[in-house]
């Protein structure tokens, strides 16, 4: 699985694209149909604290799975939206079983 991660409206560390990273690479224990991933991360021009947004898009045969998040830490907003894709895949697998 291929992860491209893109940090809009400032510059990433590694630390937190890794993290990032190693978070998306853990939903193939879920499920292994994952293509690929884009991961973007956007810091919110507004003046609350909740200004990091994650938005993880998977891309799995014959179909995308999307989730965006924004909290008050871009690595909260990853681990919710991951949460999210977590719920959404084993759906989509359960799915695919019943056909």
């Amino acid at each position: 699985m291929t992860v491209k991660i893109q940090a809009l409206h400032f510059n990433a560390d590694k630390k937190l694209l890794a993290f990032a990273e190693e978070r998306v690479e853990k939903l193939t224990l879920f499920y292994d149909g994952i293509l690929n991933t884009e991961i973007t991360l956007k810091l919110d021009k507004s003046e609350g604290v909740d200004n990091k947004i994650a938005e993880i898009k998977l891309h799995i045969s014959g179909n995308d799975l999307f989730a965006r998040k924004q909290c008050k830490s871009f690595e909260e907003a990853i681990d919710t939206s991951i949460d999210a894709l977590k719920t959404q895949v084993t759906k989509h697998k359960e799915k695919v079983k019943g056909l």
